[in-house]
């Protein structure tokens, strides 16, 4: 995180830099015109004879003030421009991050907790740049030139006494810090806890309200929301003492110079006109002095949300190259898995134990199981979506591991169980991140999906844009639509996970033939809990709490009598009782 964002700052040095000096030029030039007043002051006394010098100050106070509008023109677009531009490379980052971090990290990270990082950590690391940008530089600026413009233009005595309040405000506003940063972290943590319940409840609105949960799940994001108010409101207690302190600082700076300024005056050590120009002065001070409690506080949140980004940069990258890899036409989807065995970081239990499969080219596996038997798990393995151990996995006699991770994806197709499909288009949402295709090629994978009539009585056709994850379709054409990805692939492997589910008999019977032409000179493997999807494989295994407990085809598992056989007759009995 540190490094990453450094060079974004880096990226940025000059218009930092420009900032800076228009900060430090306007700061420099506000300290003119309490000068100028001061001076028209003392002139006042004979304005007669003074007539012409009065004109004259009043010449330079314009003047200053066209200065000043000069100045801070670019340096309130360069206020804008910066932190934005910081936070916009800052997020182009992150969703490369989360792009490229391995399955073991982003799978314990949950949606709201990840919408948290983007909306309100990166926002809040803008704000304190914005805040040190702006309110920090002018602090900075103001303490330097306008004390010396004090010491030295007006007394050095008065500026040393009328400040002292000020430093020991600056002491009591660091003690209350700490206090910001306690409520700050609660709030920080209700606001992820009430993110990820409302992304949560939104995702099952048709569940909650087929169960009629509405109440229940009101009630829970009540409770939520009102602790979420409560650690706001503590941010906000804290942060108005921040600045009640500031006001009784000041208010004691204005009364320690009108009881010892008015005496200077008296005593003709200071003018007139120079005790109202010092009053001016600590008016600049009021506020930058009132910046430094948010300075502390965007601090305070912006650590937290530092190193709370620090620890999603710090997740293991996949190993990716930035172009993809020559040689994919020596690829030929021979697979050969060897004594394979794989459990989850966080649970002891296996679940896949001592796997050894031999598919080759042209050929179709067929893997059967219950829930929770490791189907998609080897699938994932496969696809080193998971770390493999060396030597367990080879694809024509070459370890999975010595294959770049582009060249393995790109010659595999996998077309999950979850039907996922992105808010666009269906033509985008066929070609899935590929490029190339000429629209009759679409339209031809469609049909070997059997989707393509559907796809016509739409308004837009191929191009109708769907709602999110496809809310718009029903769930046997959003299946289709999935897998017509496969047959517009050109991947040597194609691989089918409990995809056939929610199609009707007819359909799936017509999408399988259609499959076993695509498949023919390529490797293929079908999941599925439902006999008619892999009966006409090549082999068939059977997999029960990780281990393959038959193989064989269809007909020798058949007079094996086994667990597949169950399953055979199962499914037979449920299809003749549906048939009555």
């Amino acid at each position: 995180m540190k490094k990453i964002l450094s060079k974004i700052i880096k990226k940025y040095w000059f218009a930092i830099s420009l900032q800076v000096i228009f900060i430090g030029l306007n700061i420099y030039f506000l300290t003119y015109p309490p000068k100028i007043i001061g001076n028209i002051i003392d002139l006042l006394y004979n304005i007669n004879e003074n007539h012409d010098a009065i004109m004259l100050q009043v010449w330079y106070l314009l003047g200053i003030c066209f200065v000043l509008l000069a100045v801070r023109m670019p340096w309130r677009w360069l206020t804008g421009y910066t932190p934005r531009s910081i936070e916009r490379d800052l997020k182009n980052k992150l969703f490369e991050q989360f792009m490229k971090i391995k399955m073991t990290s982003i799978q314990n990270i949950k949606n709201g907790e990840l919408m948290s990082y983007f909306v309100k950590d990166v926002s809040e690391i803008r704000q304190f740049i914005y805040r040190i940008l702006s309110h920090g530089t002018r602090f900075v600026f103001t303490v330097i030139i306008c004390v010396y413009a004090m010491a030295s233009g007006v007394n050095i005595n008065l500026t040393l006494i009328t400040l002292c309040p000020i430093i020991v405000t600056i002491f009591v506003i660091i003690k209350i810090k700490e206090y910001v940063e306690k409520s700050f972290k609660k709030s920080q943590t209700y606001f992820t806890e009430l993110s990820e319940y409302v992304q949560e409840s939104t995702d099952a609105i048709r569940t909650t309200k087929a169960y009629t949960g509405e109440m229940n799940q009101l009630k829970e994001f009540i409770r939520k929301n009102r602790k979420l108010k409560e650690a706001n409101n503590a941010v906000d207690v804290h942060s108005t003492l921040l600045s009640t302190c500031l006001n009784i600082c000041f208010g004691l700076c204005y009364g320690i110079s009108l009881l010892y300024g008015s005496k200077l005056v008296l005593d003709g050590t200071i003018t007139t006109g120079d005790f109202v120009a010092f009053n001016g002065y600590i008016g600049l001070f009021v506020g930058p002095v009132s910046w430094l409690p948010g300075i502390i506080s965007r601090y305070k949140r912006a650590k937290i949300s530092y190193q709370r980004l620090d620890n999603v940069f710090a997740l293991e990258r996949e190993k990716i190259a930035p172009k993809r890899e020559e040689g994919n036409s020596d690829f030929n989807g021979n697979i050969e898995i060897s004594d394979l065995s794989f459990n989850y970081p966080e649970n002891l239990q296996p679940v896949l134990n001592d796997i050894n499969i031999k598919v080759h080219k042209g050929e179709t596996l067929g893997i059967i199981g219950t829930i929770g038997s490791g189907k998609t798990t080897l699938m994932n393995l496969l696809l080193r979506l998971y770390p493999v151990q060396n030597g367990k996995i080879r694809i024509d006699g070459k370890d999975i591991n010595e294959i770049p991770l582009l060249t393995l994806r790109d010659n595999i197709c996998y077309i999950t169980q979850d039907n996922f499909l992105f808010s666009t288009s269906l033509k985008e949402n066929i070609k899935l991140f590929k490029e190339g295709f000429e629209d009759d090629e679409i339209k031809e994978s469609t049909k070997n999906a059997m989707i393509y009539d559907d796809i016509e009585k739409m308004q837009n056709g191929i191009d109708t844009v769907i709602g999110e994850r496809g809310v718009d379709l029903s769930g046997g054409q959003k299946q289709r639509i999935v897998i017509s990805r496969a047959f517009l692939s050109k991947s040597k492997i194609v691989i089918f996970d409990d995809t056939f589910s929610a199609l009707d008999n007819r359909t799936e019977q017509m999408v399988l033939n259609n499959v076993k032409e695509l498949v023919k000179d390529k490797t293929c493997i079908i999941i599925s809990n439902r006999i008619s999807d892999i009966k006409d494989a090549n082999k068939i295994i059977v997999l029960d709490s990780g281990n393959i407990i038959e193989s064989g085809t269809h007909e020798t598992l058949l007079e094996e009598q086994g667990a597949y056989y169950k399953f055979y007759k199962e499914q037979s009995a449920s299809s003749e009782m549906a048939l009555n």
